[in-house]
């Protein structure tokens, strides 16, 4: 059984606060730039699977330090989950639209490495972007999947998330249209923003 606990909470980047969650094999802290190969490694994987990360080519690392660059200077969370040294998994909670009418909506994005997946990583890595969420005031939070992801699917309904959508054919990959959904999740009840 894997001990968890919440040894302190971390002063982001982006001005919030992240409890650094420790268990016996993994920290889910905020990501620094160092990390960006780490987070690369696992996204390239997602690319070459059809029901993940809806890109045909791989990226480099300049594209992932650019990615990185534009978060952190909007001061949008990235979340790592490390294990003995090495990025097993990472998250981040961005702007579903940069329009000044979709300030309360973020969109959240979680990749795990394959090995390390079903051991909870992307739970408690959905769950520190959901408190970055609350620390921005976020009103609702977005999560675009494809609808063969079905263990994406349930972990974002376990944590709340509901159907808002489905787009069929809204995606491609490998050559192949894929079917989206978008699931949302309500941070709070206020009436007005």
């Amino acid at each position: 059984m894997r001990r968890v606990q919440t040894v302190k909470k971390a002063r982001a980047a982006w001005g919030g606060v992240v409890p650094c969650v420790v268990s016996d094999e993994v920290i889910i802290r905020p990501a620094v730039r160092g990390d960006v190969p780490g987070i690369l490694l696992i996204y390239n994987a997602a690319v070459r699977e059809p029901a993940a990360a809806y890109e045909d080519v791989p990226h480099t690392l300049a594209q992932r330090e650019e990615w990185f660059d534009h978060f952190a200077g909007r001061n949008f969370p990235i979340l790592v989950a490390e294990s003995n040294g090495v990025i097993v998994g990472w998250g981040s909670l961005g702007p579903h639209q940069e329009r000044m009418g979709f300030r309360f909506t973020g969109a959240v994005a979680v990749y795990v490495a394959a090995r390390f997946r079903r051991q909870g990583i992307g739970g408690r890595l959905l769950e520190s972007l959901l408190v970055a969420g609350h620390e921005r005031q976020l009103h609702v939070v977005l999560a675009t999947i494809d609808a063969a992801n079905e263990p994406s699917l349930q972990l974002h309904a376990r944590h709340g998330f509901t159907q808002a959508g489905v787009f069929p054919e809204a995606g491609c990959k490998f050559g192949e249209w894929r079917d989206v959904i978008y699931l949302q999740r309500k941070l709070d009840d206020r009436p007005v923003p």
